[in-house]
């Protein structure tokens, strides 16, 4: 639609979201996150969640909250550097540490927070980030985010996604500006696919640019300890930056970012969205904790579901024929096409008993709407089997 044609009022506007088929509305859950939840009255097989290993409503998680909600009450009561700052987000930052092996650990409460923080604090004038183009939406919001008074914002480069070809193209033709910066997704949460780190990391040091890594996706679940895909790949001592989350594998609310002791110092002097953020309430940090623990002693968690990905992803590529753009992960995308043909297989999923979202644009580019199905560790082998029936069934007769 051309500017000269956009309606000028709301309702006109979500009516032409409407038309589109890219107007979106809230679902409420009437029952706990987990592998099956409730709907208007309805259980369905819950295939949207970021709830990877089945922690958000898990009993020892739950335990931990109560405890820490006792103790140190709900909320934080203010900012990390005024007063929000309590011994249980020091205990969860050193956690952190120890879990990603760095020196120290920054907790912040979102993730979309912490990309800000670190992406923002960490570059500036005469710098240039590089970007892979199916970056998450907070690394690319950090990087392009206009500066406040008296910041002068870097340069932005971004590749085509996964293109290091093009990546080490982009740090030859940059060699007399200032730091240089690579960011990356580990997993992509829209395609379900790794970025090649190893590649990444050989073009960091070829360069001598910082690289930080987004293991949203991947913390709990890759690598031998579950702490990531830089983990899984060998190359986790040459990340300088991890950003991660405390909402997908963690079952909970939260972001993290973990680096040296200097970046640590250097982000928690400088980093307007940490400074500037109350502090994430103690019973979060417990919660993650608990998490962290469960991750440690039940590693037949993630090793479930990872094998499980792997049967999906075959039955749903060898059985259906459908393009799962390059899926490696737990996330495993369906590329429809037009919007309102995912709306409609979503809406059909539905009535058959599953939930699985329509990922359209501006998530994804126009053209490349999907279904995104997310597993669970603890979801069902047979219930998979039937959703690959369905959705093969629904497919064929469109």
């Amino acid at each position: 639609m051309k500017p000269s044609a956009i309606p000028q009022n709301w309702s006109d506007r979500l009516a032409d979201l409407e038309l589109q088929g890219l107007r979106r509305s809230l679902r409420i859950l009437e029952s706990a996150q987990g592998p099956y939840v409730t709907v208007s009255g309805r259980s369905l097989m819950n295939l949207s969640s970021n709830d990877y290993l089945g922690l958000a409503a898990h009993p020892h998680l739950i335990r931990a909250v109560k405890q820490a909600v006792e103790c140190w009450g709900w909320g934080a009561g203010g900012s990390r550097l005024v007063s929000g700052t309590m011994g249980i987000h020091a205990d969860l930052e050193a956690r952190l540490a120890s879990f990603k092996g760095t020196e120290a650990a920054l907790v912040c409460s979102t993730g979309y927070q912490a990309n800000l923080a670190a992406i923002r604090s960490l570059a500036g004038r005469g710098d240039v980030i590089f970007l892979d183009k199916l970056n998450h939406a907070s690394i690319i919001d950090a990087a392009f985010a206009r500066g406040h008074a008296g910041f002068e914002s870097p340069a932005v480069r971004v590749f085509p996604h996964r293109d290091y070809s093009r990546l080490a193209q982009l740090l030859e033709r940059t060699r007399s500006v200032g730091r240089r910066i690579i960011v990356t997704d580990s997993v992509f949460s829209m395609e379900g696919d790794f970025s090649d780190l190893s590649a990444i990391v050989e073009l960091k040091k070829r360069h001598d640019a910082l690289l930080i890594v987004d293991e949203a996706h991947a913390t709990g679940i890759w690598g031998e300890r579950g702490r990531g895909l830089a983990e899984a790949m060998g190359i986790a001592a040459d990340v300088d930056v991890t950003v991660g989350t405390l909402s997908k594998a963690l079952g909970g609310l939260g972001g993290f970012i973990t680096a040296s002791r200097a970046i640590i110092d250097w982000l928690v002097n400088t980093a307007r969205p940490f400074i500037y953020t109350t502090a994430l309430p103690p019973a979060a940090c417990a919660a993650a904790m608990a998490a962290l623990d469960i991750i440690d002693r039940e590693p037949d968690r993630r090793l479930r579901l990872v094998e499980l990905a792997a049967w999906f992803r075959d039955e749903v590529t060898g059985r259906l024929g459908l393009d799962i753009a390059g899926s490696c992960s737990q996330i495993v995308p369906v590329v429809v096409g037009p919007a309102d043909r995912a709306v409609e297989l979503s809406r059909n999923l539905e009535e058959a008993g599953f939930l699985v979202p329509a990922i359209r644009p501006p998530t994804v580019p126009r053209g490349k709407s999907r279904l995104r199905i997310s597993l669970c560790s603890e979801h069902r082998r047979t219930d998979l089997v039937r959703l690959i029936e369905v959705l093969g069934r629904i497919w064929r007769s469109e």
